[in-house]
């Protein structure tokens, strides 16, 4: 099978020749097609097509590749081809799966669904997915596998090169080899490149790393994600509270949780589940985006209930009804910037209790800088625009008071919904969103109607 990604182009070549060879009843070129292509390959196509060829597609191709497509899948499109499978052909399918990956897939089965898959699987396979699902979800125990090599530390180099000659392979993305002792407690880890360099008739003491830094398995796996990114790791052991080894996590393992974050902050400043299947279901995805949407009308109702308050200005000054909009919209734009710039330092994990204040006054004189720069600005355009060097002060004045308070509660709003245990990405922009548009318009109207007043 090749082994490269298919671009752009040729992903939609793909696509249109397979829709041809399903709509023309050509099912035995369809599954040659899908033969001559990697795992990776097969589920991008799957991820790209339409729900009414999915299915066909997943009939088939190659058995065999099955589990390693599903490793490749979204959650929600993997959850529904795992639905459509028996209990056998699913165990099949999880054959030689790394251990992270396949705990993943039983914990979304049904409990029924789940014994009869174990039943099924092979003892060895039964025992390390059972090991795996001891841990929490989102956890260093959750994506770690438990393909390791362990050496002895009074052991000859050269014992340990024929050791590994005999084995004839190792793990993938294997650097480090870990030094244990016999209750499998870990002393350290010896580098591949130090083994295969050193002279063998020396002993793994002499050269093992003994400042090996491990990872408690209870840690999160965002904690370890920076970690990785933080020391440029490739892998790493994880060990229990007694430092006894129970499996190790490679980049390959972060690369996913760092992806999988990413489209959960990107998803979720739309209010979206960041598994939302691109070609879901109709009816399925509108009432998955129906409850945000359900909230975001009460936000948007709240702002108008402020603009019906000053029903009374706003007939009296038309002018004042085309230049409302100015300020919260500014003030929004502002907020988000602040918004997305402390999201990222939370998810980064570079804010906490020491330095949430100093940034909060920094947000907030950014903001009220902001706000003086382009409340001058707004102030002669609409000077001169409107000849009224009153007006120009009015919503001059309500934009600097709009931006400040944005650079403010675009600081503060995340932190605080993360001490609420809130994910900030998922309910920061609507919050957000409804304190600009509120306090921009309470404060151009209620200018305004002081403004008409005097």
């Amino acid at each position: 099978m090749g082994k490269e990604y298919l671009d752009n182009e040729i992903t939609e070549q793909r696509l249109n020749q397979l829709a041809q060879a399903l709509d023309s009843g050509l099912f035995v070129h369809a599954r040659n097609m899908l033969h001559t292509m990697s795992p990776n390959d097969v589920a991008l196509i799957l991820e790209s097509s339409p729900p009414k060829n999915r299915q066909v597609l997943w009939q088939l191709i190659d058995q065999q590749y099955a589990g390693e497509i599903l490793d490749e899948l979204g959650e929600e499109l993997k959850d529904s081809l795992i639905s459509s499978m028996t209990p056998e052909k699913l165990a099949q399918a999880t054959i030689g799966m790394d251990t992270d990956d396949l705990a993943y897939i039983l914990r979304s089965l049904p409990d029924t669904v789940y014994k009869k898959v174990l039943k099924s699987m092979r003892s060895q396979d039964r025992d390390r997915v059972e090991q795996a699902l001891r841990y929490p979800d989102d956890t260093a125990g959750s994506i770690m596998n438990t393909d390791t090599v362990t050496l002895r530390p009074d052991v000859n180099i050269e014992v340990v090169l024929r050791y590994l000659r005999q084995r004839g392979n190792l793990p993938d993305t294997t650097d480090t080899l870990y030094v244990v002792d016999r209750q499998d407690h870990v002393l350290g880890g010896v580098r591949l490149v130090d083994l295969l360099t050193c002279d063998p008739s020396v002993t793994v003491r002499s050269i093992m790393d003994t400042e090996l830094e491990s990872i408690p398995v209870e840690m999160s796996d965002k904690d370890v994600a920076q970690k990785f990114e933080r020391l440029d790791w490739i892998s790493a052991p994880v060990v229990d509270s007694q430092a006894k080894l129970l499996g190790r996590i490679t980049i390959d393992d972060i690369i996913d949780v760092i992806r999988e974050d990413a489209e959960h902050s990107m998803m979720g400043m739309a209010g979206m589940d960041d598994d939302e299947d691109t070609f879901g279901p109709v009816l399925k995805s509108t009432l998955r985006r129906s409850l945000w949407l359900t909230i975001n009308l009460f936000a948007a109702l709240l702002a108008s209930s402020v603009s019906n308050m000053f029903e009374g200005t706003l007939e009296q000054f038309a002018t004042i009804a085309i230049l409302m909009t100015i300020v919260p919209s500014m003030g929004g734009v502002a907020g988000n910037q602040t918004l997305a710039l402390v999201i990222r330092g939370i998810a980064l994990g570079h804010i906490g209790q020491s330095n949430s204040r100093w940034l909060i006054g920094k947000e907030l004189g950014i903001g009220l800088l902001n706000g003086i720069m382009w409340s001058v600005l707004v102030f002669f355009a609409v000077w001169l625009w409107k000849d009224d060097i009153a007006l120009g002060g009015l919503i001059g004045s309500a934009m600097l008071i709009n931006m400040t308070v944005a650079g403010f509660a675009g600081a503060t709003i995340p932190i605080m919904l993360k001490k609420l245990n809130i994910d900030p990405a998922l309910a920061g922009g609507m919050v957000l969103t409804t304190v600009t548009d509120v306090v921009g318009l309470f404060a151009f109207l209620g200018l305004a109607t002081l403004y008409l007043v005097h």
